[in-house]
């Protein structure tokens, strides 16, 4: 057996153990830095040194757990995810925690405080307007009375049950949490960290990147070959990131007729469209070493909801010696491209390993994905033998 295939077998052997085992809660994460992560031999080595495809545990294994909480991160690690995702959003007084929003009614049991009813309010984010609770008007001690909960209930009933099992972490929290993890398994736990409504934050004297990347030099995760990515919807974000600590980043791009919210504020004119050109993307090389587009940059969708031509992005990308980290692969009906899709129910698993296989045919060199099991078995035949990328 080949040293990848023995990495596969060992995959699935923990596959069962760890889907049982990570409804435990997570404790005893100690105060400290990364210096003493992990063993000197595993320091080095940057993000060219990952598997392609690299499979990215969507907000950790949000398939099966509540999104952004130590056990849903602990998951995806546990299934064997290559790197695990953080949102990061501002508490009151400055605290970065893991939100996918920082709208948090869908997420936390706020609503079930009567103390904080008032605080349900509406505010425009990014020229959207949004009602309900935000992680800007709590505190981190008000904020940390909260439980998580399943986001989508009704497609993910059965992620209800881990209702208020953990409370919203502190990207603090995740940094010891993974730094503990590298040093039990003897290698490190790359994360993919994302600024979320840069723009927004500071104009509330809440920027997230000089927090960020205080953080990221206490635990040294700040470096070239850290075991980090940073990303953000809003290239302004990264290009601050750029000057503030050498860590890998990526520019994430939604809908080819919108614009980063950004350029809304700047006045900049270019869309999505624009950046996924061969000129936008050089453009983006110059402070960034990959995008993370939708996955309909890579490969549309037609009317019926079926894939249609690819476009050249991915080989675009790579001219520019940009890596692609395309979101967001999913089991279940409702998400999958309509030929990949099995029966009525849109809640029910459809052939996902085909749409993997799909992107994973046309280069992709990673993937974020809410199902990082399945992600990782559709890889596998993709990763042996695979030569690395000039």
């Amino acid at each position: 057996m080949t040293p990848m295939a023995q990495g596969g077998a060992a995959r699935r052997t923990v596959l069962g153990a760890a889907v049982l085992a990570a409804g435990t809660g997570i404790t005893g994460l100690a105060e400290g830095t990364a210096a003493a992560a992990v063993p000197d031999g595993h320091r080095e080595g940057g993000y060219r040194d990952l598997p392609v495809p690299l499979i990215i545990g969507h907000r950790g294994s949000s398939g099966y757990r509540p999104e952004h909480t130590l056990g849903s991160y602990q998951l995806a690690l546990d299934l064997g995810a290559d790197v695990i995702e953080q949102d990061l959003v501002p508490t009151k007084d400055g605290h970065l925690v893991c939100r996918h929003e920082n709208e948090i009614g869908g997420t936390t049991d706020v609503a079930d405080h009567p103390a904080f009813a008032s605080r349900r309010t509406t505010k425009s984010v990014d020229g959207v307007s949004v009602t309900g609770w935000f992680t800007e008007d709590f505190t981190l001690a008000e904020l940390k009375t909260l439980r998580a909960k399943e986001r989508i209930p009704a497609v993910r009933q059965r992620n209800t049950l881990y209702d208020g099992r953990w409370d919203v972490p502190t990207f603090e929290e995740v940094l010891r949490w993974a730094d503990q993890e590298g040093r039990t398994r003897g290698r490190r736990v790359w994360l993919h960290c994302e600024t979320k409504h840069p723009s927004y934050f500071r104009a509330l004297g809440l920027g997230l990147e000089e927090p960020l990347a205080r953080l990221l030099r206490r635990y040294g995760r700040d470096g070239a070959n850290a075991p980090l990515f940073l990303q953000s919807f809003e290239p302004s974000s990264i290009r601050r990131l750029s000057r503030l600590v050498s860590a890998p980043r990526v520019v994430l791009l939604s809908a080819a007729g919108t614009r980063p919210w950004d350029f809304e504020l700047a006045k900049d004119p270019r869309t999505v469209a624009d950046l996924v050109t061969p000129e936008g993307l050089k453009w983006i090389a110059g402070f960034a070493q990959g995008i993370g587009p939708t996955l309909d940059l890579i490969v549309p969708r037609d009317a019926d909801g079926k894939l249609g031509t690819p476009t050249t992005l991915v080989r675009d990308a790579h001219a520019r010696r940009l890596v692609l980290h395309p979101y967001t692969a999913r089991n279940e009906n409702t998400f999958l491209p309509a030929e990949y899709r099995k029966g009525a129910d849109p809640t029910a698993y459809g052939d996902a390993f085909g749409a993997f296989r799909r992107y994973f045919e046309l280069g992709v060199d990673g993937i974020f994905t809410d199902n990082p099991d399945t992600g990782l078995l559709a890889a596998e035949a993709f990763r042996p033998g695979r030569p690395p990328r000039p």
